[in-house]
């Protein structure tokens, strides 16, 4: 899959300016739950992010509402980075907390990318 990063703002009209991330649950390691990728909004100055943890934290919320609403909580491993040679994973542990709202933690290895990029420290998990 490669994406063509310059379409998205005429796609996506309500949020131009959004990244997509596809994901799926066919996996390249047995103890990942899913296999994700994040293609960047062109307004970012990247392609593709290798490894994404706040939209891994999502894929939790994700999952509990709309793949599987019955369980009140779930912890699984997404892999993201394998097809750029940036193979990493994201712990995720999603619980619902009796409201709308629900408790999302993530973790992960990070690894020191770049020094700084408009003010702000990159990292990789």
């Amino acid at each position: 899959m490669r994406p063509i990063n310059e379409w998205f703002p005429e796609i996506l009209r309500e949020n131009p300016k959004s990244s997509v991330h596809p994901f799926c649950l066919e996996t390249y390691d047995k103890n990942a739950f899913i296999h994700a990728r994040h293609f960047s909004s062109p307004y970012s100055g990247t392609t593709e992010d290798p490894v994404t943890g706040t939209a891994s934290g999502v894929m939790g919320a994700y999952y509990l509402t709309y793949m599987n609403p019955k369980l009140d909580s779930v912890e699984f491993v997404v892999e993201q980075g394998q097809e750029i040679d940036r193979d990493g994973r994201v712990a995720v542990k999603a619980r619902k907390n009796g409201s709308a709202a629900m408790e999302i933690y993530i973790s992960g290895t990070a690894v020191f990318v770049t020094d700084l990029v408009q003010g702000i420290r990159i990292f990789s998990l």
